[in-house]
């Protein structure tokens, strides 16, 4: 079997995979200025695309240019996510040489698209596919190639069940599958990282949102549009905080309850709609609700845009006020800037703020022990590392534990042999 890394090895960001030169698993964008795709030009047989964030299928649409048309696989939940990121994308760069796609493409999209469950094999570019849950937002898949000779295991974004459901997010169930594989590709965003106990993380988080509420104050939550905002829609329900929910994320909210077989409990999610008050976007609607003793929570996670850059610089001045970001924050963003300088650029303006910052850890992804223990199973294995930030690292690591582990770079092709 051939591998050919397009993109997301040695990186975050623009996962594409080439397998035999015919099927493509993901197909993904690396935000930041300008946008980057996946190296080369590549016309595959089929696609399989794991799941619904920008930097696995961002980039789908531009694979259906000409007279090319091979179908695209995945589960309903990801075909619904990935075109909701297709249109903003169009939305946000659809008149610039970032985008590769037109209004055209995403039609043809709709026609190609194939979706399955989990556990339902099918063929697609002479492969065996199966998909598997892999716990990372809803209709999220490990995906499992078998060309007859050897068989791939592609993790995509994972987050694997550990003991406890007070360990694991609300929003869908950790992954048990452990398929038998002879070659792993992993990623290995978190695997320097120890997650805080889930528990105790929603817990810390309440008890601060309280206290500024108590106080008087208003607390923004900036959250990442798919996963990050409807886990914590269900922790604030949870915990008896109310909120208003603003950006894509209501759009996507409503998808999600769309598919109430890939949440790990859709009444909890249904009443996690009811609390939230949905913000229409009438003009001054925002500026008043920042004035509010309440809780927001809005795109975009790393304050890059979205309403977080109205929200934000209108609680800046107030130390009673709180911003609760909510996931990692890349080099270079807003978010990372304002964490480590009390500043952020928004709109063009660089302001100081006044109000509190805090960061919270509420990751869908394995960390450093559950990468270790998902691989575990894998001991006779190849394991091929991707998608992180110290890939070498972890691989390094990996191979003082006796495992037959690689990090592939950019461009290449990994031939792996039974």
């Amino acid at each position: 079997m051939n591998l050919t890394f397009l993109g997301g090895a040695r990186e975050v960001g623009r996962s594409a995979i080439l397998v035999n030169d015919s099927l493509l698993l993901d197909y993904g964008i690396k935000t930041g200025t300008p946008l980057q795709y996946p190296l080369g030009d590549v016309e595959p047989d089929a696609v399989v695309v794991s799941h619904g964030h920008l930097d696995h299928a961002g980039a789908v649409p531009a694979l259906l240019a000409g007279d090319a048309r091979p179908p695209v696989h995945w589960t309903p939940p990801t075909r619904a996510l990935a075109m909701v990121l297709a249109r903003d994308t169009l939305r946000l760069h659809g008149n610039t040489l970032q985008c590769p796609f037109t209004e055209a493409h995403l039609r043809r999209l709709t026609q190609v698209s194939r979706t399955h469950g989990y556990g339902e094999p099918f063929e697609a570019a002479g492969h065996e596919v199966t998909l598997f849950n892999a716990g990372h937002i809803p209709g999220s898949a490990h995906v499992l190639v078998d060309d007859g000779e050897t068989k791939l295991l592609y993790t995509g974004d994972f987050q694997p069940a550990s003991e406890g459901a007070r360990r694991e997010q609300r929003l869908v169930a950790g992954s048990n599958a452990r398929p038998d594989a002879d070659v792993v590709v992993t990623e290995s965003t978190y695997a320097t990282v120890e997650h805080t106990d889930r528990g105790l993380l929603e817990q810390r988080f309440a008890e601060s949102v309280r206290t500024t509420l108590w106080e008087g104050g208003t607390v923004v939550v900036p959250v990442f549009a798919i996963g990050r905002a409807q886990e914590l829609l269900l922790v604030c329900e949870a915990h008896g905080l109310d909120c208003y929910l603003d950006g894509m994320a209501k759009q996507v909210t409503g998808l999600v309850r769309d598919h109430p077989s890939f949440l790990r409990d859709a009444e909890a999610m249904r009443r996690a709609k009811s609390n939230a008050r949905f913000v229409t976007g009438r003009p001054g609607q925002r500026k008043r609700i920042a004035r509010e003793n309440t809780v927001i929570v809005t795109t975009a996670g790393m304050l890059a845009g979205g309403p977080a850059v109205t929200y934000v610089p209108e609680i800046r001045q107030s130390p009673t006020n709180k911003v609760a970001l909510t996931g990692y924050q890349v080099q270079g963003t807003p978010g990372r800037e304002l964490l480590e300088t009390g500043r952020a650029e928004f709109d063009g303006r660089v302001l100081p703020v006044s109000a509190q910052v805090e960061q919270y850890d509420f990751s869908a992804h394995a960390d450093r022990n559950g990468l270790r223990s998902f691989l575990a199973d894998y001991d006779d294995a190849t394991v091929l590392v991707n998608h992180g930030d110290d890939c070498q690292g972890f691989t390094r690591r990996l191979r003082e534990r006796g495992v037959d582990a690689y990090a592939p770079e950019l461009a290449e092709t990994v031939t792996v042999e039974c």
